[in-house]
């Protein structure tokens, strides 16, 4: 503590000088929190209401919506001026489980149950809205209980504060910076007010969470009162899901997608969004539904994609371009998976997936990612070194494994991390 007065120190002991320290690093913490404070003040002033009176917010909204916010210092990923980003390590080193862990049942059973309780409650403002938009309403309810809870999950955050934080000192500025000045004209527009405004901590709004720009361009008025409100209203909240699902392509007459069986002389590195044929020729190449059924006679002359989200270690699909206009909602398919999962238990039966996830997992995401590095190296298309093994990084896995003499099995695990060292 070099900065403290040496005349501090003579004639106390250990404790006193321990709490004389702790005393100062408060203190000068306060002091350093006070002065980016005073900075956030002038940027509001100086730089983010020029912009937002050039975006044709008025001087009443935003001083309604940031004239007495303060920075909220408990959110992840700051940066504060005068200081670096931190590495993410607990990211890289986070362990990565198997897939299946995310389709906990008890999770889905409780989704089901809501689901099916509310298709009866809102059955006609779900019809409606699936005349309207061309999505079936237990896709919407899937996502309705995954996002909130079907309304029931608090969404306690001033949005204002959370953008204007992560707008002013995040690692993605300029991302929360167009989202901040966004939610000023939802409250602009009249459709909620700034009070009102309630987010989760990413500044996602709302039942649906969707962020400010989202909101501006997919939400609606469904039920007629003028204002597009996603946070006490239900129509509004579903008919705003299914507008965001028709507005990327949803189609309408075709399902998510189908488990199946893959026999081995399919192989698993043919999936992705990349490599799609007719169903037909998924069929004839040995590929069953799991349900004993044939494939839907509309569907056998238009596209499917092979999805094998744990490779030969867990259930396989074929899906149809709606299975990606789900991932439009959050890029990941296994969130895609879940909500046509829990979509199709809503509507038809309780049934589990017929294939099992295997035991796999237990890497860590810094494993993977060397893997995905030298897979790199060797001329493979991973999808970036992120430690995620999307498909791209399962198809590479399973591609090399065949030229390798290996059993493809599209997916990492601890013998194949040391094989590609």
């Amino acid at each position: 503590m070099k900065n403290l007065p040496e005349q501090l120190f003579r004639g106390i002991g250990p404790l006193a000088l321990l709490l004389v320290v702790l005393a100062f690093t408060v203190s000068a913490e306060a002091a350093s929190r006070q002065a980016v404070e005073t900075q956030f003040r002038n940027w509001l002033k100086q730089d983010l209401w020029p912009e937002a009176r050039s975006k044709g917010v008025s001087s009443a909204t935003f001083n309604a919506a940031l004239g007495r916010v303060v920075l909220n210092w408990k959110l992840p990923d700051l940066v504060p001026p005068g200081t670096k980003a931190k590495t993410p390590k607990r990211q890289v080193q986070a362990e990565f489980g198997s897939p299946g862990r995310y389709f906990s049942q008890k999770t889905i059973g409780n989704l089901v149950a809501g689901g099916r309780s509310r298709a009866a409650k809102w059955a006609k403002t779900l019809a409606a809205i699936e005349r309207q938009y061309g999505v079936p309403g237990r896709i919407v309810l899937a996502i309705w209980g995954r996002e909130s809870g079907f309304g029931r999950v608090k969404i306690p955050h001033n949005a204002f504060r959370v953008l204007a934080t992560k707008a002013f000192m995040s690692t993605r500025k300029e991302l929360f910076r167009k989202e901040l000045v966004a939610a000023l004209k939802i409250v602009e527009s009249g459709d909620v007010g700034a009070g009102a405004m309630k987010s989760s901590w990413a500044g996602a709004l709302g039942q649906p969470q969707f962020l400010p720009a989202s909101y501006l361009a997919h939400a609606v008025d469904f039920d007629g009162d003028g204002r597009r409100d996603i946070w006490k209203s239900v129509p509004d909240t579903l008919a705003s899901v299914a507008n965001y699902l028709a507005h990327f392509g949803w189609r309408k007459g075709r399902d998510w997608g189908f488990e199946v069986t893959v026999p081995k002389s399919v192989s698993c590195a043919l999936e992705g969004p990349d490599q799609g044929r007719p169903i037909s020729k998924w069929a004839a190449a040995g590929i069953k539904r799991v349900s004993g059924k044939p494939f839907p006679e509309h569907e056998l002359r238009k596209t499917g994609f092979l999805l094998m989200p744990a490779g030969r270690y867990g259930p396989a699909f074929i899906v149809t371009p709606n299975f990606y206009v789900l991932k439009e909602y959050n890029e990941s398919d296994l969130y895609a998976l879940f909500i046509g999962h829990v979509g199709d238990r809503i509507q038809w039966s309780n049934k589990t997936f017929s294939g099992t996830w295997g035991k796999v997992g237990g890497l860590y995401r810094s494993d993977i990612a060397k893997m995905q590095r030298r897979l790199e190296k060797k001329g493979y298309d991973v999808g970036g070194a992120d430690g995620l093994p999307g498909f791209k990084t399962r198809r590479s896995i399973g591609d090399w494994q065949g030229k390798n003499g290996r059993n493809p099995t599209c997916f990492p695990n601890g013998k194949l991390v040391k094989a590609l060292r």
